[in-house]
């Protein structure tokens, strides 16, 4: 009888710590399968930019008008829970990411594409500014199929701008795991940081959707 009684907390205990770990794991999945996320006024969207090192990717959203939120990731990796110095080695097929959370009604999908466009090189592959490595890929990563048509237009209409191949990825969002602290809010945190997104852009993102006087 004891023997028994002893099996079955066993197996309760291991059901226990399976179900956390999923819960997790799950917690830290950030992004997949969100179309909307709810605010305390309304329905706001979110898109993933990868754009190079993220430091300066998220500064430049930051000074958008209609953005309510914004945090620094790793996207479309091939494993759970990364860290910096594990996306660093160029291998995981993770990106440093971006992701935007915007009110609509304020700022539109395509205002936030255009000027992500002109954050980046957008036919230098696993390059930029500094940065070099498959984790510094460009690409628009969504969780609302809507979205795809719009992200589609915009890089063929850029492509037909430009006489060199556009390599930003457009698909749809598998994963996305939040940074370390230190890394969010890093150029607020750090001014003199690097960044290869230069100050002039940094302004025009603040002017671009200003509130009319």
């Amino acid at each position: 009888m004891k023997k028994i009684v002893v099996l079955l907390t066993l197996v309760v205990c291991t059901l226990v710590l399976i179900q956390s770990n999923v819960a997790s794991r799950s917690s830290n999945d950030e992004g997949v399968g969100q179309q909307n996320v709810t605010d305390a006024t309304g329905t706001v969207k979110e898109i993933y930019f990868a754009g190079g090192c993220f430091w300066g990717t998220e500064h430049l959203f930051q000074q958008v008008r209609g953005v309510t939120a914004t945090a620094v990731g790793y996207a479309n990796g091939k494993s759970r829970n990364p860290d910096y110095k594990t996306v660093s080695r160029g291998n995981s097929g993770f990106a440093e990411t971006v992701k935007v959370v915007y009110d609509p009604s304020i700022v539109s999908l395509a205002l936030l594409i255009d000027l992500y466009f002109e954050s980046v090189d957008p036919s230098s592959l696993n390059k930029q500014g500094n940065d070099i490595g498959s984790q510094y890929r460009t690409g628009i990563y969504y969780t609302d199929k809507a979205d795809a048509v719009l992200i589609q237009e915009k890089i063929k209409a850029l492509a037909a701008t430009i006489d060199k191949p556009v390599v930003i990825e457009q698909k749809a969002l598998e994963n996305f795991y939040t940074a370390e602290d230190y890394h969010q809010d890093y150029l607020n945190k750090n001014p003199g940081g690097y960044c290869h997104i230069s100050p002039g852009l940094f302004k025009k993102a603040r002017e671009v959707n200003s509130k009319k006087p």
